[in-house]
């Protein structure tokens, strides 16, 4: 239509089944993993590549260490006082939405989209509110980016089931939160293989 504005979409794609799913949907420009320290971080990447790959997306990779920062599972430090759970890095996903606008800013990104699904609420940065405040806040400052969660209300099988990501893609992805070998203890993991269980298949 003549007029119509088009939208550049960028997506926080960890590797993990949720940003798989969400990626594989949405097919956005481009998509967005962040080694910020993460004791998974190569799995992680070597996860979003194949997918970015699979997709012909382009894929940026930004490598920033902030382990002396991080907390619980997926650093090598002891949980914080605060953390509400043993997964927990203080301000995390405050802090990926901040380094993915730095780094996209110059792309052209409209819109920054997040894999939050209904489970992630057990933490603020999880809930409808926190996206709304980021999205506020970004918006607010230069490039005029958005940040939204167009899967917050879903559950991580909703999700995929929507998304018709093939079991067989979705395989690839890496939940696990202490190691680049699903360690199949941590709350990554559990999830990981619950949801796999729920799709039908018992061994991943």
């Amino acid at each position: 239509m003549e007029g119509a504005t088009v939208t550049t979409t960028a997506a926080l794609l960890s590797g993990g089944m949720d940003s798989y799913a969400l990626t594989f949907e949405k097919r956005p420009h481009v998509a967005i993993t962040i080694d910020y320290g993460q004791r998974p971080a190569e799995a992680e990447i070597g996860a979003a590549k194949l997918l970015a790959r699979r997709l012909d997306i382009r894929h940026e990779i930004v490598h920033l260490d902030m382990r002396e920062l991080g907390s619980g599972d997926l650093s090598a430090n002891k949980p914080a006082d605060a953390a509400p759970a043993s997964d927990w890095w203080p301000f995390r996903n405050q802090a990926l939405i901040t380094i993915a606008a730095m780094k996209l800013i110059d792309s052209g990104v409209d819109e920054l989209m997040l894999a939050t699904v209904v489970s992630d609420s057990s933490h603020k940065d999880g809930t409808k509110e926190f996206i709304e405040l980021s999205d506020a806040l970004l918006s607010n400052q230069e490039g005029n980016m958005r940040v939204t969660a167009p899967a917050i209300e879903m559950t991580t099988l909703e999700l995929i089931h929507q998304s018709r990501i093939p079991l067989s893609l979705l395989a690839w992805s890496h939940s696990c939160h202490t190691s680049n070998v699903a360690c199949g203890r941590c709350r990554g993991c559990n999830k990981s293989r619950e949801v796999f269980e729920g799709l039908g298949l018992a061994d991943r």
